[in-house]
């Protein structure tokens, strides 16, 4: 006699709200058999005895008594299902008190002064003058970027103001910010960790002993039992069975210690989003990778469902609107998509498809290199090793390898996270190679042995089934039934059960492959951004600007996955080993008592219960380990961590108005006079200035309607007045000068000298084009002849500070 357990993973409150309407239909199928068999009776076919009650068929009492487990199992349900959101909010909850700890009290009040940071407040600026309407056009001169970030700090000002608060457009910027990198990215990394987890751990436990003792007893030496044995083994292996996957399911464990500690690690490294804050900032792309985890995860959902040929839809919508919002935030950001997703294409797409990608990657890449030969004008196009000719390498080969393994943590940290990584890829590669061989040699009869276990390492759940466990509580929970009325009904299961394995039965091997070339693959990239010179790492690093802060970001989406399914693969394999001692003689003991009696002993229960304990105790071992590990791996992160800190410290200089350099971008004696500025001329006058003496922050600063309110001021834009302001400056022509300023605006046009450019702008590329603002001799020919009117000396705060006003005709 076979018999199945029927899996219902993670759905037990939903099937126990509708057991009395199943109970009612199966009853109904029971009475229609029954009919049936009698019918046969009558004509000699067998019917059933005393031996094959209704409850072993499936009947009334079998439904009775399946209500009843039903019930019972209600409870721990529900906290297999609560457990796992409850430690996610717990995980991202501290990822978020992590971030606030470190972020730089210093710019509340204050902007950050650095090179991008003026532009992104300006933006936001806008965005409060004129609408949401501007969104599209945020630049001054008109044309796009991306505003996703700056619309979220504007609806951040928007709904502080509905409670009566005054929220300025620094607070807006850096509640976004935190918002962005202490809640959307850490969550983020969760859901993409957990995605691979779950497909790692689909049916398959840490260990279950129950398994062994099934296989064991399924040997020819056993097949001669009378079936009244076989249904008094399978009560007793269902209990054990039972209790052990409902109440020690150790990846169960394991899961919700990843949803604990997986968002502490996404923002424990310096990669992102610290580094980016301190690099520009560079806003926009670091808003975007907070929400690229989200879109690789939809998308890897969407390669499941074209493999399943089911939700193909649904998983489509999602990706496609993941994708939209990711290139609204920055769309820069499909370079690091493509080059993560690659392998996983490769590998888990129909051959079309994967042509289909790789022609929409190079219409991609094409119409890229066609927006950069006609935004940047260039003379070094054809020439790549000329590019990015100012860039210098900043580590060698061994320190950017290290950099890369150990996710840029630092100390211990670092080395324990680099062990892991590379311990965890090894094991997870021994694990999914071991699977795939024994996948290959499954058979039907192993699927319709005596005892089927709901979780055993080679028996999947079904794909669909699998699909709500995700969804629901992100852990198989087991509950077994009785077993059905026919061998054909099992036999067909056993087929599906088949089919549904040999569709997956590569899953674990190719999510190791992909994900450990998708690693090597970022790790490339940043060799050959921070080492490597020359045309090919020029062209290779040339889609992130050879920006190391760029990169980096990379790093955590490849190796936090990869360093998850390796801990995973770790416990697997020593839990696995510290159990092996022991299924081999208990199976064999078990084995040889069925086959000696037709009626089971105690023995046989004794066999399963003492392999059920040595397993117990060698998962828990391993659980407390794996906690311990991670623990201390998540926990050492938070206290050696000088790169952060360093990171911080420079934010804090930025921020500071105690400058020892008096040109610096902004100072108190700055700080000052653009207040002095602001009062004199009001909002409404346009005040030309040199962008780079830091005169840009008056515009957020005092709401100032500064003409360069950024240090970029594009002057190879023809719809743009910076490039015709500046010329006719320098020309040294009153009348082209006052030709060109006055029709500007209807109000005052004034000019402010405030020093030389700062020092800390020096790398910006296009300063010369400012050089005329600066020029004191060219300033005083225009004061000579009346283009200008001195209004305001600030000589006190600097030597030859003052305001003056263009001599146009009001």
């Amino acid at each position: 006699m076979t018999s199945e357990q029927i899996t219902n993973t993670g759905s037990v409150s939903g099937d126990c709200g509708s057991a009395q309407a199943r109970a009612r239909t199966h009853v109904q199928a029971y009475v229609q058999t029954q009919a049936r068999q009698n019918g046969s009776a009558k004509d000699g076919s067998a019917t059933n005895g005393p031996a094959r009650n209704d409850s072993a068929k499936g009947g009334p009492s079998g439904q009775k008594h399946g209500l009843q487990r039903c019930h019972a199992m209600l409870r721990p349900a529900s906290r297999h299902a609560l457990l796992p959101w409850l430690t996610s909010i717990i995980g991202v909850a501290s990822a978020l008190c992590l971030v606030i700890a470190w972020f730089p009290s210093t710019v509340w009040n204050t902007p950050i002064v650095s090179s991008d940071a003026p532009a992104h407040y300006y933006f936001i600026h806008r965005l409060l003058d004129e609408g949401l309407g501007a969104a599209l056009h945020l630049w001054p001169h008109d044309s796009f970027y991306p505003p996703l970030f700056h619309i979220c700090a504007y609806l951040v000002i928007k709904i502080a103001a509905l409670f009566g608060v005054q929220c300025s457009i620094y607070a807006a910027f850096n509640i976004t910010w935190i918002i962005a990198s202490g809640v959307i990215f850490p969550a983020g990394m969760l859901v993409l960790c957990r995605y691979f987890l779950q497909r790692w751990n689909r049916g398959n436990p840490i260990s279950n002993p129950i398994s062994r003792i099934s296989q064991a007893s399924s040997t020819p030496e056993s097949s001669s039992v009378s079936e009244s044995s076989n249904v008094s083994n399978q009560q007793v292996s269902s209990a054990v069975n039972r209790q052990y996957n409902v109440t020690f399911d150790a990846t169960f464990v394991l899961q919700n210690l990843i949803g604990l500690f997986v968002p502490v690690l996404a923002v424990s490294s310096v990669c992102h989003p610290y580094g980016l804050l301190n690099a520009g900032p560079l806003i926009a792309f670091g808003f975007a990778t907070s929400l690229l985890p989200f879109l690789i995860a939809a998308t890897l959902r969407l390669f499941d469902a074209i493999a399943a040929r089911e939700h193909i839809a649904k998983w489509l919508a999602i990706a496609a609107v993941a994708g939209v919002v990711c290139l609204v935030a920055h769309p820069r950001i499909a370079f690091t998509y493509a080059l993560i997703l690659v392998p996983f294409i490769v590998l888990r797409l129909p051959w079309k498809l994967i042509l289909g990608a790789f022609i929409a990657m190079c219409v991609g890449a094409v119409a890229f290199v066609a927006l950069m030969l006609t935004s940047f004008k260039s003379d070094r196009w054809a020439n790549p090793d000329s590019w990015f000719h100012s860039h210098q390498p900043s580590k060698n080969l061994w320190e950017s390898i290290s950099f890369c393994l150990t996710d840029g943590l630092d100390g211990f940290p670092a080395i324990l996270f680099a062990l892991l990584l590379i311990a965890g890829t090894a094991a997870a590669f021994v694990c999914a190679s071991r699977r795939a061989a024994a996948r290959a040699s499954d058979s039907f009869s192993s699927a319709a042995s005596t005892v089927v276990p709901v979780a055993s390492a080679d028996v999947d759940v079904d794909a669909s089934t699998s699909d709500i466990a995700v969804s629901a509580a992100d852990s198989p929970v087991s509950v077994s039934y009785p077993p059905p009325a026919s061998h054909s009904n099992a036999t067909d299961a056993a087929s599906a059960s088949s089919e549904s394995s040999r569709l997956r039965r590569n899953d674990r091997l190719r999510d190791v492959i992909a994900l450990t070339a998708a690693f090597l693959l970022v790790a490339l990239v940043y060799v050959c951004t921070v080492t490597l010179v020359g045309a090919l790492p020029n062209i290779i690093s040339a889609p992130w600007y050879r920006d190391e802060n760029r990169i980096m970001t990379m790093l955590p989406l490849v190796t936090l996955p990869l360093l998850v399914i390796g801990i995973n693969a770790l416990a697997e394999c020593v839990s696995a080993c510290a159990a092996s001692a022991s299924f081999a003689p208990s199976a064999s003991s078990f084995s040889t008592k069925n086959s000696a009696s037709s009626v089971p002993s105690l023995s046989s229960a004794s066999a399963v219960s003492s392999v059920k304990n040595a397993s117990f105790a060698s998962n828990w071992i391993v659980l407390i380990a794996v906690f311990l590990v991670i623990a201390i791996l998540a926990v050492s992160a938070q206290i050696v961590c000088p790169s952060r800190s360093a990171a911080r410290d420079t934010i804090i200089a930025h921020s500071s108005l105690n400058q020892s350099d008096p040109n610096e971008q902004l100072t108190e004696q700055k700080i000052a006079v653009l207040r002095k500025v602001t009062e004199r001329t009001g909002t409404q006058a346009t005040i030309i200035s040199d962008p780079l003496n830091g005169s840009m922050y008056a515009e957020t600063l005092f709401n100032a309607n500064m003409l360069y309110p950024i240090i970029n001021a594009r002057t190879d834009v023809p719809s743009a007045p910076f490039g015709k302001v500046e010329t006719a400056f320098a020309s040294g022509d009153a009348q082209q000068v006052l030709g060109t300023v006055c029709p500007l605006t209807d109000a005052p046009e004034y000019f402010l000298t405030m020093g030389d450019q700062a020092q800390s702008l020096q790398s910006f590329p296009y300063r010369a084009q400012y050089d005329s603002f600066h020029n004191e001799e060219l300033i005083d020919t225009y004061v000579d002849g009346g283009t200008l009117v001195k209004v305001a000396d600030y000589s006190q705060y600097g030597q030859g500070w003052a305001l003056y006003r263009f001599g146009c005709t009001d």
